[in-house]
């Protein structure tokens, strides 16, 4: 292989030295993948249910201190899966394995994009305004809300799932 990077040629086997090292295996990449996005499943469906619901037990004189401390917390534990997941929904799109097909990577990866959408334009400006206090109408929007991001990450744990079972 020669150095010059003029042609389309020398660059190819660059770009697959690259993707061997960056890239895992198809098993390791929807083992990685089904792990963050079960774990985002899991977690949004206790958000839901439980922790989103009991707001109201908090206080209205320490809510707002509860309220940051929640946000930090929570970007602290779902931060790195929300990377882990998005990283391996686009290495699925780029490169799907072999049985999986593109279908079932875009499905998940549009979800995605829609639960990115609904956390950037619906929770968490409804955050910023419980951070400066406790409002019971803020709390139900909230609520409501995050169904958008309950049902996406259940479609996406969903679809997965399949993506595992159907790969060869």
């Amino acid at each position: 292989m020669t150095t010059n990077l003029d042609g389309a040629g020398d660059v190819a086997p660059v770009l697959v030295v690259v993707a061997s090292v960056f890239v895992p295996s198809d098993a390791v990449l929807l083992a990685l993948h089904l792990a963050a996005t079960a774990a985002m499943f899991g977690l949004i469906w206790f958000v839901q249910v439980v922790h989103y619901p009991l707001f109201a037990a908090v206080g209205r004189d320490s809510f707002v201190s509860y309220e940051t401390a929640h946000r930090r917390r929570t970007a602290f534990v779902v931060g790195p899966l929300m990377v882990a997941e998005g990283l391996t929904a686009v290495l699925l799109v780029v490169a799907p394995p072999a049985g999986v097909g593109l279908a079932l990577p875009v499905a998940g990866l549009v979800l995605l994009g829609v639960i990115h959408m609904s956390t950037v334009w619906l929770q968490v400006p409804r955050h910023a305004e419980l951070n400066e206090g406790y409002d019971e109408a803020t709390v139900r929007r909230l609520v409501r809300s995050n169904w958008v991001r309950t049902l996406g990450w259940s479609g996406r744990c969903a679809i997965a799932a399949a993506m595992a079972l159907v790969a060869s």
